[in-house]
């Protein structure tokens, strides 16, 4: 039997910095492809990501995003700042003018970690 195909979804979130990110738009099909049009006109990173779309399409417009998505939206919103040129004060592009000395007896976070020779 032929399966139907999912519905193409998008979702939008907004930050202003402070607060946490809130979705502002959302939707199914034509509305998602509006949304995703609106996104490129104004060069808006767009991430794909259909089980994440999925949890956040359950939010109401205006809501914050659950705590436990934190970080991942955290990550997807500090790489689109990336690659729009944006970079917290006092970031250091080389990561050979970084500090990243772990304190005696500690390890490396694993992104830091030096491959294994």
């Amino acid at each position: 039997m032929k399966q139907d195909k999912a519905p193409r979804q998008a979702i939008a979130l907004s930050y202003d910095g402070s607060n946490a990110p809130s979705l502002t738009a959302k939707g199914d099909d034509e509305l998602a492809e509006a949304i995703l049009a609106i996104a490129r006109e104004y060069e808006v990173p767009i991430y794909e990501n259909a089980e994440l779309v999925r949890l956040l399409a359950r939010m109401e417009l205006g809501d914050a995003i659950p705590e436990p998505l934190y970080r991942s939206i955290a990550e997807i919103i500090a790489f689109a700042w990336y690659l729009k040129g944006k970079r917290p004060e006092g970031f250091v592009e080389d990561p050979a003018e970084r500090d990243v000395t772990p304190p005696p007896g500690s390890a490396l976070p694993p992104l830091l970690a030096a491959p294994r020779e």
